[in-house]
């Protein structure tokens, strides 16, 4: 066995709760059941959908898209608010099963995950029959349904977990892997976005045949370093491991006003309130951060961000405020603002930062 075909051995599960938001208010409310369900912000306002029912989806209805088109497309559609923190809870007794089964999971949300099942014994070494266990043990604990993939990397395993959607299970083997990608339009591919189909569709790249024919020094001198990626999913190779821990980048808060605004007191205050949001989530995780980062973003939808890195971590919550200010001043302001937001980054685990001699020890 050489070390190139050792990704092969591998077996990757990927869960996806099937409409999850909108799958817990449905099991929580009868009167919602079977009907179409939006889980958002006021249709008469400026709020998304968070999730859709399968129900609403039927009349093109999708996550992220604005609640006022949502009621368009479905004038009967019924919106409700989030519950988070019910999300949050059902997640952790949905991870908790996941850890039964394996040590190596990767939450990528509140509702999917990848588990690497690969050398367990369990149900004969079947990876398709844990994943069905799985599933079944979610449908007991919580009511909920879970589509499964299963393949040998973490790409072609979280597509299968779409193709049987909803409460569905899709297996991808090594033997056939060539062909699935193959047929597979490029949008489907981990990792391309809208902007980079479009660049493909241009070069007649339009199914992962087409991406495989061309040679990766041609992508990597288009894309980048990307190119590298797409030339390596396009042949169904994906070494990415599963990591059971995630090491977050930024923590950040922003909010959406229901009208837009141009007087400075008000817009301060709004930031400081997500300051103040994100410096808890901060805290939250036990971290530090040295970078703060303001975003506005305009009537037009047009937005900027402005960033300070500091000597010297931000230890207390209003250790940002004299940065945000002077962010604030430093940005266009001939148009009305609609969005505020605060991340921060250049993180550090607290009790590196606390341990750190002072100068003057």
């Amino acid at each position: 066995m050489t070390e190139n075909s050792a990704p092969l051995l591998r077996k990757i599960i990927h869960i996806d709760m099937d409409a999850f938001y909108a799958s817990v208010e449905q099991r929580d409310n009868p009167s919602y059941r079977g009907q179409p369900l939006v889980v958002g912000g006021d249709p008469d306002g400026r709020g998304v959908v968070a999730a859709a029912s399968y129900e609403v989806r039927a009349f093109g209805v999708r996550s992220a898209m604005s609640c006022f088109e949502a009621r368009k497309r479905c004038p009967n559609a019924i919106f409700v608010r989030p519950r988070f923190e019910i999300y949050r809870a059902i997640s952790a007794q949905i991870r908790a099963l996941m850890h039964e089964l394996t040590s190596l999971v990767e939450p990528l949300s509140l509702d999917e995950a990848y588990l690497d099942v690969t050398g367990l014994e369990r149900y004969q070494g079947s990876a398709t029959l844990m994943a069905n266990h799985l599933r079944a043990q979610i449908k007991d604990v919580t009511g909920l349904n879970a589509s499964a993939g299963v393949s040998f990397n973490k790409m072609l395993a979280k597509i299968a977990s779409d193709i049987n959607k909803p409460n569905g299970i899709a297996v991808i083997t090594p033997a056939d892997a060539h062909a699935f990608i193959s047929s597979l339009p490029i949008e489907r591919f981990h990792g391309i976005g809208k902007a980079t189909a479009k660049r493909l569709h241009e070069m007649g790249v339009h199914t992962g045949a087409d991406l495989r024919a061309i040679e990766a020094a041609t992508l990597v001198q288009t894309f980048g370093k990307r190119g590298q990626f797409y030339h390596d999913i396009a042949h169904g190779m994906d070494n990415r491991p599963v990591k059971a821990t995630r090491q977050h980048k930024s923590v950040g808060a922003e909010t959406t006003f229901h009208h837009n605004l141009n007087d400075n007191a008000q817009l301060m205050q709004h930031i400081y309130a997500q300051n103040a949001d994100a410096f808890h989530q901060l805290q939250k995780k036990q971290l530090t951060a040295f970078t703060v980062t303001l975003k506005v973003k305009y009537a037009d939808f047009s937005q900027v961000t402005r960033a300070h890195t500091a000597s010297s971590a931000f230890l207390q919550l209003t250790d940002a405020h004299h940065w945000l200010d002077k962010l604030f001043t430093s940005i266009p302001r001939e148009l009305p603002i609609r969005l505020v937001g605060v991340t921060y980054s250049s993180l550090q685990p607290m009790q590196e930062v606390y341990s750190q001699p002072s100068l003057f020890e």
